[in-house]
C-alpha cells in the first residue's frame, strides 16, 4: 500500500467502530499517526491495542463532538503532543436518531440531539481543525453527510435535516478557505453496512437500499478508499464538494 500519509498527523472521529475504524486503519497503513476521537473509551482502547499489535500508530481520546470545550481540548492535545501539527481531520461520528417515524411523531429533544451531534459536531470539528491547520497553511477536512441530506429519507427527518446542514457547511467553509492550502469536503454515502445500520428498522434499510441502482450496500473498504484519496495531497483541487458514494442513486 502507498505511504501517502507518511509523517502526517490525522484525527478520525467515531473511529472506534464502523466507517471510522476502517478509515483509521487505511490512514495508519498508509503511514499516518492517527488519533481516534470517540465516546466509547473501552472500544477505543481495544481498537488501539488491535492496531498496535500490527505496528500501526493509533491512539484514542474520549471526545464529545457536540461539546465545544471537549473538541477544543481534544485537538489541542493532538497538536501539542510533539508533532505540533494536524494534517487530516475525518469526521465520521454521528447518530441516526428516529427511523420509520413521521415528523408528527418525532420528539423535539430527539431532533435536537441528532442535530447537536451530526451538525453542531461537524461545525465544531471543522472550526477547531482549521484553527490547528492555519499556521502551516495545509490541511484536509472531510465531513460525512448522507444521500439523505441531498434527497431526504422519509421516516428519517432528523437525520435528513442534519445531513443537509452538513452539506451546506461544507460548501460555505470550503469556499471561505479556497485560497489556502486547506480543503473542506464531504462524502454523501447511501447505505453502508455498519453496526449503526444494523440497528435501524429493517424496513427502513430496505427502503433505502431499494433506491440504489446497484441494489446493494456499500462496503467499508469502498468508503475508506474514497476517503483517503480526498484527504490526500493528490486531491488539492477539490474543495467545498460533496462526493457521491451511492451506487448510482445520486447523479449530480
Amino acid at each position: 500500500m502507498e505511504k501517502r500519509f507518511e509523517n502526517q498527523v490525522a484525527i478520525v472521529t467515531g473511529g472506534a467502530d464502523g466507517i471510522g475504524k476502517s478509515v483509521v486503519e487505511r490512514l495508519a497503513r498508509e503511514g499516518a499517526k492517527v488519533t481516534i476521537f470517540d465516546m466509547n473509551e473501552a472500544l477505543g482502547e481495544q481498537v488501539c491495542a488491535e492496531f498496535g499489535e500490527q505496528g500501526l500508530m493509533v491512539s484514542s481520546q474520549v471526545v464529545n463532538v457536540a461539546d465545544e470545550a471537549s473538541v477544543k481540548a481534544g485537538i489541542a492535545a493532538v497538536t501539542g503532543g510533539g508533532e505540533g501539527r494536524l494534517d487530516v481531520m475525518v469526521h465520521c461520528a454521528g447518530i441516526v436518531g428516529p427511523t420509520s417515524t413521521k415528523i408528527s411523531e418525532v420528539d423535539v429533544a430527539a431532533f435536537d440531539k441528532v442535530c447537536a451531534i451530526n451538525l453542531t459536531g461537524s461545525f465544531l470539528i471543522t472550526k477547531y481543525a482549521i484553527a490547528a491547520m492555519e499556521p502551516r497553511d495545509y490541511g484536509r477536512i472531510l465531513l460525512f453527510a448522507s444521500i439523505a441530506g441531498k434527497e431526504g429519507n422519509a421516516g428519517m427527518v432528523s437525520y435528513s435535516a442534519s445531513k443537509a446542514g452538513v452539506i451546506g457547511l461544507t460548501k460555505a467553509v470550503g469556499k471561505e478557505y479556497a485560497e489556502t492550502g486547506i480543503t473542506v469536503n464531504a462524502i454523501a454515502p447511501a447505505v453502508i453496512r455498519t453496526p449503526m445500520v444494523d440497528g435501524i428498522d429493517p424496513e427502513q434499510v430496505k427502503y433505502m437500499t431499494d433506491k440504489i441502482p446497484m441494489k446493494r450496500c456499500g462496503t467499508l473498504d469502498e468508503v475508506a478508499a474514497l476517503t483517503c484519496w480526498i484527504v490526500s495531497e493528490e486531491a488539492g483541487f477539490n474543495t467545498a464538494f460533496t462526493f457521491d458514494l451511492t451506487g448510482g442513486r445520486a447523479v449530480y
